[in-house]
């Protein structure tokens, strides 16, 4: 997988043996011998000019790859730099969640406010709040669970293309920090203000 805080490396993510090819994916099977060198071996791969796509056939290329670095133990994400910095992908986000990084999940948990998920596909956006108890970090949980949050358009989109789509094209960012003692209605209130400000219900993903 292409390993984003370095251009040209790409992170081992895994072996696997196709059991079954069906016409939009495949049914996979991980290959355990290798799993210690999961999220642990860096590799250097230049793009080819003219190369487009997230998907390349390995075979074609796999000469070209050189093992750069075997990390000490598994690679497990960028430590939180602020909220004004978070501009991450789906499957960046997933690795946090899935592996309760406790810097990002201790910031994140903390905190009300107005987030934003942009479509890398077609610049379409969608605002949200967090509010309650464990903040932005369970609101996004819910994105990584099932792709869509529960959020309308969403759910139609992702029952439509598949939690792919959002671990292709999802990006999260932070509009809006406010403290936990905030009121659920000024919450309100400025997640309203922030869909005006981006027209996200005109050009976007909000419904409401």
């Amino acid at each position: 997988m292409d390993f984003y805080p370095r251009s040209n490396q790409w992170l081992f993510g895994g072996a696997f043996e196709v059991l079954e090819r069906l016409n939009d994916r495949y049914r996979l099977k991980a290959l355990s011998e290798f799993d210690q060198y999961v999220g642990r071996v860096l590799a250097s791969f230049h793009r080819y000019q003219g190369m487009r796509g997230r998907a390349y056939y390995l075979e074609s290329y796999i000469d070209k790859f050189k093992v750069r670095e075997i990390l000490p133990k598994r690679y497990s994400g960028e430590a939180f730099d602020g909220y004004e910095n978070i501009e991450s992908s789906f499957s960046e986000l997933e690795a946090i969640i899935r592996d309760e990084k406790p810097d990002w999940k201790a910031a994140l948990e903390s905190i009300k406010g107005i987030y934003l998920i942009s479509d890398a596909s077609n610049g379409k956006k969608y605002v949200g709040s967090a509010y309650g108890g464990a903040g932005i970090w369970s609101r996004w949980a819910s994105y990584i669970g099932t792709g869509h949050g529960w959020n309308d358009e969403l759910v139609r989109l992702i029952s439509r293309e598949g939690k792919r789509y959002a671990r292709e094209n999802f990006r999260f960012a932070v509009l809006e920090v406010m403290a936990n003692s905030t009121p659920d209605d000024v919450v309100h209130q400025r997640e309203s203000h922030w869909k005006r400000v981006l027209l996200s219900r005109a050009h976007g993903y909000n419904s409401n």
